[in-house]
């Protein structure tokens, strides 16, 4: 118990001792946002060649993997997985405006998910507060998924770049002010 409670001191001493490498990576994550952000094609289609190396990779190595599987049907399984990995992979490679449109499709839908579930979420928690900062996460998760159904498929090539920007950016930010924190 006691280790929970001097937490926060701790914590706070891991802080301070790395606060300037926390503040430089926060820097670095903060620079390529911003480049993601400014150039959200170029950070779009190295998000779909990254997908594609990743699924090329895998799959790869899941090929080679389902020769040690005992079975008929886990063998089989696991090899169709692969290769359908492997041809994912290799389309993306070789199509990644393409990859780029099936990822946005991907995005669009876990927000309309994400959108759906929030608002759900919202009217349960309705008599509690802070329900409305659920509800208008909800609405906005919502209106990003219609906003990138109108966009397709003209809106993929900007959109993966420009959320990944954002993240990169807020997360960079993050890390700056968690190493610039004190106590409370």
């Amino acid at each position: 118990m006691t280790d929970i409670l001097a937490g926060g001191g701790l914590l706070h001493t891991r802080l301070r001792a790395s606060s300037r490498q926390l503040f430089w990576l926060g820097l670095g994550m903060t620079l390529v946002g911003i480049i993601a952000i400014v150039f959200p094609i170029v950070s779009t289609l190295a998000t779909a060649l990254f997908v594609g190396w990743m699924f090329l990779l895998a799959g790869i190595f899941l090929l080679v993997g389902s020769f040690t599987i005992h079975g008929t049907g886990p063998f089989f399984g696991a090899l169709l997985i692969a290769l359908l990995m492997i041809v994912a992979g290799v389309f993306l490679l070789f199509h990644p405006v393409a990859g780029a449109i099936a990822l946005t499709i991907v995005v669009g839908a876990i927000f309309l998910v994400q959108g759906a579930f929030e608002l759900a979420l919202a009217f349960e928690m309705r008599p509690h507060s802070g329900w409305t900062w659920m509800l208008l996460s909800g609405i906005g998760s919502v209106i990003l998924a219609l906003v990138i159904a109108i966009g397709l498929p003209g809106i993929s090539l900007i959109a993966l770049g420009i959320l990944l920007g954002i993240n990169f950016l807020s997360t960079g930010l993050g890390y700056i002010f968690a190493s610039r924190s004190k106590p409370a």
